[in-house]
């Protein structure tokens, strides 16, 4: 998980904060008076997926 964007892969979370930082995918939230928060710069190595114990 990057910034509340949920993906399988890093390439997901990349397009996610693309479509954030256009204004497309995501609805506007009602009632908040200010400006679309930009999403934080993604690190500059690719995420890797979190395992889950078994």
């Amino acid at each position: 998980m990057w910034w509340n964007f949920i993906g399988r892969s890093h390439d997901d979370i990349v397009q996610a904060r693309e479509d954030w930082m256009n204004g497309t995918r995501f609805g506007e939230v009602h009632g908040y008076d200010g400006a679309p928060l930009p999403a934080p710069e993604l690190p500059n190595v690719p995420l890797k997926p979190r395992r889950r114990p078994r």
